[in-house]
């Protein structure tokens, strides 16, 4: 268990199990789902998986649409790569940066989860299929990810190589 904490670094801390557990806590107290886990060491799991899942949707979702509606700018990734590397707190900057952003995906996960609630009491049918979508959105939401990863991966072999 020691060698489990050990291993978890701020960034996980705060950017997954940290929004994991605060969202199961308001999901449970403001809707009749309830994930909080009896057992320490699944809990620990179950909520680093849902801080997770409320991370890529922030990175795959509210970050694009804030970026298109002009909310946020970035700056080219190459040049954030060559900043970092000269300014130690740009990667602290970066992750206190992602740690907003998931929790504001958090709160827009919340809202979401509470109007689909209110969409599956008008249409019951989609009960039968609740596990269906969240596999199908869980799969879509990770294969983006993945194809998203492996471009930051690429972007800084270019940089290392120059």
């Amino acid at each position: 268990m020691k060698d489990i904490f050990d291993k978890l670094s701020s960034y996980n801390i705060f950017n997954y199990l940290f929004p994991g557990v605060i969202f199961v806590f308001i999901l449970n107290w403001t809707t009749k789902y309830i994930l909080i886990q009896d057992n320490f060491l699944i809990g620990l799991f179950v909520y680093y998986f849902i801080g997770l899942v409320i991370s890529r949707f922030g990175s795959l979702v509210v970050e694009p649409c804030l970026r298109k509606i002009s909310f946020l700018n970035f700056v080219d990734y190459k040049q954030f790569i060559v900043a970092a590397n000269k300014d130690d707190k740009i990667e602290l900057l970066s992750e206190t940066n992602n740690m907003y952003r998931t929790i504001s995906s958090m709160f827009i996960m919340l809202i979401l989860f509470k109007f689909y609630k209110l969409f599956e009491s008008k249409y019951i049918f989609l009960l039968n299929y609740r596990t269906r979508i969240i596999i199908l959105s869980l799969t879509i939401m990770f294969l983006l990810s993945y194809k998203k990863q492996t471009k930051y991966i690429t972007k800084r072999i270019e940089v290392n190589r120059e």
